[in-house]
């Protein structure tokens, strides 16, 4: 089958592209520029790919007709503000969809433009829009689904056995998540500045971060009571890779026994997602693969269960995750096209 890309000159668009180029079930990969009006060589607009196999592989002009023509499903690596914009004809077509944006995230159009500050998509196609957690979400049957952001996922499935299983006070969940610089995009800032990221941390976007909201609306999707969580985000001065630490208080007599088996229970058939234990993972252990690893250490002296998740924030936060949705909608094995193997310093 062919897939088409929209948005290939980012981190997650790169990154997307070599992992469908290496998936047994796809036999072309088409490139599509949302901004351009002629063709345009891969190499000439992504320096990394200047020299070797796809220098010359072509990136045309966005044009949704011809997409649909010559492609079985589309995916957006585009920036915010773009997809809402772009991807109605696709909905009313039941075309096929993957969308890393966070544009279709959010179930209606006041929380978009609270948080993201852009004009939204229409509300008619944001209620068909499928949040696509792969481990609770299935994407089976979905038509237009919405990849989660990276510290989402990191978070969402951290908290997931805690809160479906009810051990928890769901009003004291505090995230302290820390990412690496290729997660704040490639656009340059002060912030991203060699000499401001090097040997340093800096905390960010406290308390509006645009993936708060999409946090919290999965939680109410498993406990209607959640209502916030204290949410804070720190740059890290590394590439890839992003460390979610959540806290929360327990609820009376939950026992470290109780918190392990709702996680051995919640990812024992799950392929992507590790359990450690009371081992804490870093994130050494997961760049370069789809790997999320998750331990937690509950404290009785002050009644805290303490979870640390770690993920490749541009593979299973990114276009790892699309790619696992993408083989659930179309019936290919759910490890198809992705990577497993650490990457080795």
């Amino acid at each position: 089958m062919n897939a088409a890309l929209v948005g290939v000159s980012g981190y997650g668009g790169m990154v997307l592209f070599q992992l469908l180029n290496n998936h047994p079930g796809v036999d072309q990969v088409n490139l599509y520029g949302h901004a351009q009006t002629e063709n345009q060589n891969l190499g000439d607009v992504v320096s990394l790919f200047e020299l070797g196999h796809f220098n010359q592989q072509q990136i045309f002009p966005y044009n949704e007709i011809q997409i649909m023509q010559d492609n079985d499903v589309v995916f957006f690596a585009t920036s915010a503000g773009v997809t809402a914009q772009l991807a109605q004809p696709f909905i009313d077509a039941d075309f096929p969809v993957i969308d890393l944006s966070g544009d279709y995230r959010l179930n209606t159009q006041a929380l978009y433009e609270q948080w993201y500050h852009k004009q939204p998509a229409q509300q008619s196609a944001l209620d068909t829009a499928h949040y696509g957690l792969v481990e609770f979400e299935s994407a089976h049957n979905a038509k237009y689904v919405a990849n989660p952001g990276c510290y989402a996922t990191a978070t969402l499935l951290a908290l997931a056995p805690l809160v479906k299983n009810d051990l928890i006070d769901v009003d004291s969940i505090i995230v302290d998540a820390k990412s690496g610089t290729s997660g704040a995009g490639k656009k340059p800032s002060e912030l991203l500045h060699f000499s401001q990221t090097n040997e340093n941390l800096q905390v960010y976007k406290v308390n509006q971060h645009q993936h708060i909201p999409e946090v919290v609306q999965e939680l109410q999707t498993w406990n209607p009571a959640v209502k916030a969580i204290q949410f804070n985000t720190t740059l890290l001065p590394i590439t890839r890779g992003l460390m979610s630490t959540v806290y929360a208080k327990v609820k009376a007599g939950v026992t470290q026994a109780e918190v392990s088996e709702a996680f051995e229970q919640a990812y024992q058939d799950q392929t992507f997602v590790n359990w450690t234990d009371r081992r804490f993972p870093t994130i050494k252990e997961v760049v370069g693969t789809n790997d999320c690893k998750i331990g937690a250490i509950y404290n009785p002296d002050t009644h805290t269960v303490m979870v640390v998740s770690v993920i490749d924030n541009l593979i299973k936060g990114a276009g790892g995750q699309a790619i696992q949705n993408f083989n659930q909608m179309f019936n290919f094995d759910e490890a198809a096209g992705l990577p497993v193997n650490v990457w080795v310093p």
